[in-house]
């Protein structure tokens, strides 16, 4: 398998839920700005909609779209990071899949924008802040989102609230805790693998420092 990434993209998530099982694959970064993959090819002509994670299978065919990625992951070894397809367990977790895509991830694109208005990214900010109650009540009763596993739900929750430290949101106690919980946990899961990515970037990239690792990762917040 091949997964297309870029440094402070949400394809950590994937990236980390491949390590996770032990499935080998490919990491070939992508520079989204340019949109070439490392090689020179035209990324629009491996994913038209032109951003990532992309995982190309074996097969050749492709599958776009995060929570799709995960998913895909999670069922190589059913079980280990997903719940059985079709059981309710799983059903809750694409629930929270499904929150994390449109109600955290998707809360953050303006405030990465040098043109979006102050006061739309204070309303962004706003609107980030009740997600992230939600997040904490539920923090509040179980150490993972779905419970007591690790799940794609949580690495994916733990990718795209790295972001949160460089753009001013609050997280609260209990979602910044699960946050650094969740990167010991990252950082163990990876050790001693080398990932494609550039670690001087900020936020996990502290953490890799601060542990005295020399490990790249993926997707660190930029």
């Amino acid at each position: 398998m091949k997964l297309y990434f870029s440094p402070g993209a949400c394809s950590l998530a994937p990236h980390i839920a491949l390590h996770e099982i032990g499935v080998p694959f490919d990491g070939l970064r992508v520079d989204l700005k340019a949109h070439k993959v490392a090689d020179g090819t035209d990324y629009y002509s491996v994913n038209p909609k032109g951003y990532v994670p992309l995982l190309e299978l074996d097969t050749g065919e492709r599958l776009t779209e995060a929570a799709v990625i995960l998913q895909y992951i999670a069922d190589r070894k059913p079980g280990t990071l997903a719940p059985a397809f079709g059981s309710i367990e799983r059903y809750r977790l694409m629930e929270w899949l499904n929150f994390i895509a449109t109600e955290v991830h998707k809360q953050f694109g303006p405030l990465f924008y040098p043109t979006t208005p102050d006061a739309t990214k204070e309303a962004q900010k706003t609107k980030l802040a009740t997600r992230f109650d939600h997040v904490s009540k539920t923090l509040a009763k179980q150490p993972y989102l779905t419970g007591d596993a690790f799940t794609i739900a949580d690495a994916y929750l733990f990718t795209v609230v790295n972001w949160s430290g460089n753009l001013g949101i609050d997280l609260g106690r209990r979602t910044a805790g699960a946050v650094q919980r969740d990167r010991r946990a990252a950082l163990r899961r990876i050790e001693g693998e080398t990932i494609a990515a550039d670690a001087s970037h900020r936020g996990i990239g502290h953490a890799l420092h601060g542990d005295r690792r020399q490990r790249r990762i993926d997707g660190i917040a930029a």
